[in-house]
């Protein structure tokens, strides 16, 4: 079965502008290190996975449903960085000069995007690739999540049988389990004196969060008091953590093949970005092996002399990454 490569953009943005020093600038004194660091990690997931269908989702910068239901949902968060927000339009230009589309809808977070596209890709082997363990719960016998390396961390994949080893119930439940116990970095409040194990604990005995609410009399005093006088919480906290599959969109299937790209544009924007040794990475013809010479010839990308890093493609537990 063919493979599609769902890539959460932001995600990726946000993990190589803190992954890579402000010193990675152009010639022309271009801050590049967020763009540097996402199409390292971009051409890295396409090396790995060797998808032949590929999408990248982006979060606009508006409100979404969910901030209309809860004013604090991820409130608490501090502003983007100026200096991450001047690189976003060229992470996007890296994005459309590969010809990949790019997903943005108003009113809904590039997970939403993510999770729509999964479930109307029925025929293909899809991977999602980003930082965000909220994915998680988008993850069935067809769909795995991907998460980069980051510092001394490994690459991972999660599939079903990885995430029941660590979370004891289905991927789908990992809703249910946000709502009992919140998620501070998103500010999703959840139900407060139930903490992971009580949350684990009643969701393998019971299930969703409606059949805990349906069995309150199983339960003993304390906890039954807390889910009862908290229930409208809970529920809010299960709709702030629910990714929504059912976005309004349309796709194309054929427009996404990874492979479909001009690549003389591709090597024009690497060259004005000094992003040299970046070319040889390149997915299709002409790819590692045929550019290698060219990368360590090359004096000097992203305004400094970096190494290419060697490709790990090893999980978290050492063993190599089992795609499908």
């Amino acid at each position: 079965m063919e493979r599609l490569v769902l890539i959460d953009g932001n995600a990726l943005l946000h993990r190589a502008y803190h992954a890579y020093p402000q010193t990675l600038r152009t010639g022309k004194g271009e801050l590049t290190n967020a763009v540097y660091g996402f199409t390292s990690i971009l051409l890295t997931v396409f090396r790995q996975l060797k998808p032949k269908y590929a999408v990248m989702a982006f979060d606009l910068p508006k409100p979404t449903f969910r901030h209309r239901k809860y004013k604090a949902y991820k409130a608490h968060r501090p502003k983007i960085d100026q200096e991450l927000k001047e690189q976003i339009p060229r992470a996007h230009q890296i994005v459309e000069t590969l010809n990949i589309p790019i997903f943005e809808v108003e009113g809904y977070e590039a997970d939403d995007v993510i999770g729509t596209l999964a479930g109307n890709s029925q025929t293909l082997k899809t991977i999602i690739v980003t930082g965000d363990k909220d994915a998680l719960q988008l993850i069935n016998n067809r769909v795995k999540v991907f998460m980069p390396g980051r510092g001394k961390r490994p690459a991972r994949m999660v599939d079903r049988k990885a995430f029941l080893k660590e979370y004891s119930f289905e991927p789908r439940l990992l809703v249910d389990y946000k709502a009992l116990v919140g998620d501070p970095s998103d500010a999703i409040p959840g139900v407060k004196g139930i903490g992971p194990k009580t949350a684990t604990k009643l969701i393998v005995k019971f299930g969703s969060l409606r059949d805990i609410y349906d069995n309150l009399d199983r339960l003993d005093v304390k906890t039954r008091q807390r889910l009862t006088n908290q229930e409208e919480q809970a529920k809010l906290s299960y709709k702030l953590a629910q990714i929504i599959t059912q976005v309004p969109l349309e796709f194309n299937l054929e427009k996404s093949r990874l492979l479909d790209y001009d690549r003389q544009k591709v090597e024009a924007l690497f060259e004005e970005l000094e992003f040299r040794t970046l070319m040889a990475r390149l997915p299709g013809e002409g790819g590692d092996r045929d550019n290698q010479v060219k990368a360590r010839n090359s004096k000097f990308t992203c305004g400094k002399n970096i190494a290419s890093k060697p490709t790990n493609t090893k999980t978290e537990e050492g063993n190599q990454m089992e795609l499908f």
